[in-house]
């Protein structure tokens, strides 16, 4: 064992000890978060405007500072875009991470000097977690490589922007470097197919060690070097133990990238996002991932059936419940206050408090009050490709509220297949059969004959990378919806197959 996987373990055991510490004790965690929060930011215009100089209590907080999306917090971050200092918290941001939105355009998410490095510590400390509980370093003398945006960054009235992926390549520490891959010039690329074949070229000969990136890109990285190599992915790199990677639900992916590795290797879920790196999983035999208490951030959660509610109840983290769909609001200090990030969440466990990203509250189907949700349909399909043997590379599902006459209305399904099942009708029945069973009101909708059963329209190979590109959201950290309650992706979808 080298010294640097040796030195791996001892520091992990002693960052694991850290963690076990806050973990233990969340709700008093929550609390000091929530006390430091307010106190710094007390004199900025955000908390003189809502009076945090008399919030003392959560209750006196809710009172004061609504639920606000990105688009209710604009006329705040323009201000700091404008340059302004001390308006969302105090001074000016490091950085801004830029992101896409939907009605927004470009969203501008401060990065400051505070909220910066628990981005860092949450990376770190998911592999650390990994090599204390697995006893598992060695790969950390192999090659690694992060599928992720660019590093290069503009600048904005004195504040450097660009993606977080890119921003945080800047940070990655000096003992690492070394064995970090592709290089710099190659991760500048901004073409992602372009990209990806130049960091086949670099890596095909490389012992990599640790793969990252969003699934459906490492897939496209992982068939690419199948096919110039004539190997499977664990054979052409032997040393390959450690998968990390977040942005979607790795569960419609696993058959696929078995097949592709052609052996099993461990995996780390992260649950980062330009607002918060919020959770890691950080054990391999318990489900869901480690809720980040004490990194900055306070959190709120609202129950997804409610939230659409006036005076919904917005619940702190000793108020929540397993199993329950909740809509996460969170307050951090990079200047977010009562933000709905739009993700929702459900918890696996208490003790500690661990999550998995059930959906996004504005993804979802509901033409006919079947509240279909991410995680049902991500584990509708899982069950229904291994009941078939059917290998997925993409998919996304929309309602079809207007079919043919005398047609019933249905869910369409859009998949784009590695390796199709023998029989179509067998994965809609297959598929059918788990979505009823976790969705009762998608059950009743079927046996009152409201809808008829869901149906699979056949994406081509290459079809959603396709979409993707012509909606300028090819790699990167960019993310097909898994569903939508409109038509817009599916009739793009459908004008391109019949185009």
């Amino acid at each position: 064992m080298s010294l640097k996987a040796l030195g791996a373990k001892v520091f992990a055991k002693r960052i694991r000890k850290k963690i076990n510490k806050w973990a233990s004790d969340p709700v008093k965690t929550q609390e000091q978060v929530f006390a430091t929060l307010i106190e710094t930011a007390k004199n900025t215009s955000f908390g003189i405007d809502h009076g945090f100089n008399s919030i003392k209590t959560h209750s006196d907080f809710t009172k004061k500072v609504p639920i606000r999306d990105y688009e209710e917090l604009k006329p705040y971050v323009n201000r700091v875009v404008d340059g302004e200092k001390d308006i969302l918290w105090p001074g000016k941001p490091l950085y801004f991470a830029k992101t896409s939105g939907t009605t927004s355009g470009a969203k501008y998410i401060p990065l400051t000097k505070e909220s910066m490095p628990t981005h860092i510590r949450a990376a770190r400390n998911a592999i650390l977690c990994y090599i204390e509980e697995t006893g598992k370093s060695n790969f950390v003398d192999g090659k690694m490589i992060f599928l992720q945006g660019s590093p290069e960054m503009n600048e904005k009235n004195g504040i450097m922007l660009g993606r977080l992926s890119g921003i945080v390549a800047h940070y990655v520490p000096k003992y690492l470097q070394k064995n970090r891959m592709p290089s710099w010039e190659t991760n500048c690329i901004e073409d992602w197919e372009e990209k990806v074949d130049a960091i086949v070229e670099e890596t095909i000969n490389q012992n990599m060690s640790v793969i990252s990136g969003i699934p459906p890109w490492v897939q496209m990285y992982f068939e690419k070097l199948q096919q110039r190599s004539q190997k499977t992915i664990g054979e052409l790199f032997k040393g390959f133990e450690l998968f990390i990677y977040g942005g979607v639900n790795f569960e419609p992916y696993k058959n696929t990238f078995e097949k592709l590795i052609g052996r099993k290797v461990d995996s780390i879920e992260l649950y980062p996002a330009s607002e918060g790196f919020f959770a890691f999983q950080d054990s391999q035999n318990e489900k869901g991932m480690l809720l980040q208490l004490d990194s900055g951030m306070f959190y709120e959660f609202v129950k997804a059936d409610e939230f659409f509610e006036k005076d919904s109840k917005r619940l702190t983290i000793g108020q929540v419940e397993v199993g329950v769909n909740y809509v996460m609001l969170i307050s951090t200090n990079a200047g977010l206050w009562a933000y709905n990030i739009g993700d929702t969440v459900m918890f696996t466990s208490v003790s500690p408090y661990r999550v998995i990203v059930s959906g996004r509250i504005k993804h979802f189907i509901s033409a006919f009050g079947e509240h279909v949700i991410g995680k049902e349909v991500d584990q509708a399909l899982k069950d229904g490709a291994e009941a078939t043997g059917a290998l997925i590379n993409d998919f996304t599902v929309a309602p079809q509220v207007n079919p043919e006459p005398s047609e019933l209305p249905y869910h369409e399904w859009f998949i784009e297949f590695k390796e199709s099942p023998e029989e179509i009708e067998t994965l809609v029945q297959e598929i059918e059969k788990s979505l009823r069973k976790q969705n009762s009101y998608y059950d009743d909708l079927i046996k009152g004959k409201i809808l008829k059963t869901l149906k699979i329209t056949i994406i081509p190979k290459g079809g959603f990378k396709d979409y993707m590109k012509s909606v300028g959201k090819l790699g990167g950290q960019n993310k097909l919806p898994r569903l939508s309650n409109d038509r817009n992706i599916a009739d793009a979808l459908t004008t391109m197959i019949y185009k």
